[in-house]
């Protein structure tokens, strides 16, 4: 039975108190994170978490396990070579929607298409947040930001149909009010043998609440509750009773070729015909 003092040893308590924002969802995602870590049962020193730049790439500093804290955008490919020098390992990356989805996005894809066993955690709070309240390309269209101060002109787009399209083998997505759907998604994101991306729906009631007069925490925690819904659930609901809804849940899970599996089925392979050549 999982315990306090066994999620405590996930933590770096020296670095506590954390820099978020009050209200802020990060410390639901990492908690979320380091619950299904916990109920997984992944061995602590086999397992490297990998962040880039941005509010939830500072979660790292927070968690006990070897953790690199990168360059804007390049997380996944500091995770991807990992995976391919020490396969065996558990690696997991922790994002921002505009770490991932904009300076990331290349990435993203990639990693997506070549299906590397890594397992990616996005945070989306619909905006840059600690770098100075710009818009992501999962800002709404017409919210306010910095750098939209009439509104977002551009269109956000749906990132998880963008790495299911790409070639991921696991797509999930929840809120920070679902946090025990995150949880099992995470899980299963873990369980599969191939590349997860999970959507996290955070709420940044500083930097983007404020600005949008969405109100206090509790109130976009309200609103995520009252628009979300499970996919299974949307699948008997009328299309007008989804209008301006978002789905949350098992977004896709398939089975592909892993690619450091297909690697080292490679080198063997080369190796092999080396030997041979040398008789």
């Amino acid at each position: 039975m999982q315990t306090t003092t066994n999620i405590e040893n996930l933590f770096r308590l020296n670095r506590l108190p954390h820099i978020w924002c009050p209200g802020c969802g990060n410390g639901i995602i990492v908690n979320a994170v380091q619950k299904a870590i916990y109920e997984s049962g992944l061995d602590k020193d086999k397992t490297v978490i990998v962040s880039g730049i941005g509010c939830s790439s500072r979660a790292t500093g927070y968690m006990n396990f070897d953790t690199l804290h990168t360059a804007h955008g390049r997380a996944i490919t500091f995770a991807t070579g990992i995976k391919l020098a020490r396969p065996e390992l558990n690696v997991i990356v922790l994002t921002g929607d505009g770490d991932c989805a904009a300076i990331g996005g290349n990435h993203l894809i990639h990693a997506a298409r070549r299906n590397i066993d890594l397992n990616v955690i996005m945070f989306n709070n619909s905006i840059y947040g600690m770098t100075g309240g710009q818009f992501s390309p999962m800002t709404p269209h017409g919210r306010l930001a910095t750098t939209s101060p009439y509104g977002n002109l551009e269109r956000t787009f749906d990132i998880c149909k963008l790495a299911e399209c790409a070639g991921a083998s696991y797509v999930g997505r929840s809120t920070v009010y679902h946090v025990q759907l995150l949880v099992n998604l995470i899980k299963k994101a873990i369980e599969n043998k191939g590349f997860s991306f999970v959507e996290a729906i955070s709420i940044c009631p500083i930097s983007y609440g404020r600005r949008n007069k969405l109100g206090d925490a509790p109130k976009m925690l309200e609103w995520l509750k009252e628009h979300a819904v499970n996919i299974k659930a949307a699948q008997k609901m009328e299309p007008e009773k989804l209008k301006d809804k978002f789905l949350i849940g098992e977004m896709y899970h398939g089975e592909a070729p892993e690619y450091t599996q297909l690697y080292d089925e490679l080198i063997a392979k080369l190796q092999k015909g080396a030997e041979k050549d040398v008789r």
